[in-house]
């Protein structure tokens, strides 16, 4: 496989159209679709944004590995995004330990591109998709649906909202390292006791929703270009 079939696969395989990379790599549509045809090279810069998008390294980039695909296993672990998932309705919940699909929706994408921004690399790796109440990962309705068959959360039903709990007192964290179990602690409890309409109105601020059409996937490179003040909103890093 060579440069331009790596970079294509890889692409694909995150969601992204031509024109999301070519946006975020600094060049035009028709300028990335030569580097996918093997018309035109990639400059280191270009390179390196490709890797921090597309969350492959640059060896993987250049085809520099150990012969098995890097492909195979692009998406982090589902098990991860379940314990982020407890986590976030461990410290985000209100008093009475339930939380809204939506709020909780949210406070997952935040943790997500608040880490990228301060790593350049998500916490998750799922990947995420402009709706109308803001970013939602692709996995997110189904992993609830497995979460409440498995009976690790409740679901019920409020008006036309649904409500989530945890049935443990405790929340997993096998798969998260401390800081991010305590950057999660820190965005849930920065946004516990507003509304979900706070927090999808903060989202739908950010450029990586406003810059993406509709059912789009959001590249997380570009929450880099916000300023932090419109990354963090009020919390305490």
């Amino acid at each position: 496989m060579n440069l331009s079939n790596r970079i294509e696969q890889a692409r694909l395989a995150r969601g992204y159209t031509q024109e999301q990379v070519a946006r975020v790599i600094g060049v035009s549509r028709p300028s990335y679709i030569n580097i996918e045809c093997g018309k035109k090279e990639l400059t280191i810069g270009q390179a390196e944004a490709l890797s921090s998008m597309l969350r492959i390294t640059l060896d993987d980039i250049l085809g520099i590995t150990d012969g098995a695909s890097v492909f195979t296993d692009i998406i982090a672990s589902t098990e991860k995004y379940k314990q982020m998932i407890l986590n976030c309705i461990k410290y985000g919940a209100d008093s009475d330990g339930r939380i809204t699909k939506t709020k909780l929706a949210k406070l997952l994408y935040l943790a997500d591109f608040i880490w990228y921004y301060l790593h350049s690399y998500p916490m998750s790796g799922m990947t995420y998709r402009k709706l109308a109440r803001g970013p939602v990962s692709d996995i997110y309705f189904r992993a609830l649906d497995e979460m409440e068959e498995d009976g690790i959360v409740i679901r019920e039903a409020k008006g036309s909202a649904y409500l989530f709990s945890m049935v443990e007192k405790e929340a997993a964290v096998s798969k998260l390292s401390g800081d991010e179990v305590g950057l999660i602690k820190k965005i849930s409890e920065s946004w516990q006791n507003k509304s979900t309409d706070d927090i999808v109105s903060f989202t739908h601020e950010q450029l990586p929703w406003q810059i993406c059409r509709n059912g789009e996937v959001i590249p997380y490179g570009l929450i880099t270009q916000e300023e932090p003040e419109r990354v963090y909103g009020t919390i305490q890093l």
